[in-house]
């Protein structure tokens, strides 16, 4: 069943980050320009969404450099908090709880899934 539990974990962050990748592959990333411009990266730097968003999903969803996928959401994530989310990092939500308990549930779970092995359920078991 742990491997079942990690199939699940691996499907739903992958799929829910990757839907923000396909926004960003459809919408492109100009929006992303002037923030990392504004913390001192050059502009191309905002092409880096790409990794976190759509190839680390992927591999996340397949299993295959699994633990490598997570460290690119959770890197991902950390930019998103970095360049999106500064004002509310302290801040309650409207409904109570933590403002970007979204988030945060992103960001830890891409971070646990670095420390896990992606389970049976995966490409990599296969090679």
């Amino acid at each position: 069943m742990e491997d079942f539990g990690k199939l699940v974990l691996r499907l739903v962050l992958g799929l829910l980050v990757l839907l923000h990748g396909i926004a960003k592959i459809k919408g492109g990333v100009g929006f992303l320009t002037p923030m990392v411009q504004g913390i001192g990266l050059p502009p191309w730097f905002a092409y880096g969404v790409f990794l976190g968003e759509v190839l680390g999903p992927i591999l996340l969803i397949l299993g295959l450099f699994a633990r490598t996928g997570a460290f690119l959401i959770f890197g991902n994530m950390i930019f998103a908090l970095m360049l999106v989310h500064r004002a509310e990092f302290f801040a309650m939500g409207k409904q109570g709880g933590y403002a970007l308990e979204l988030q945060a549930m992103y960001l830890f779970t891409a971070l646990a899934l670095v420390f896990m092995t992606p389970g049976r359920y995966a490409i990599s078991k296969r090679f």
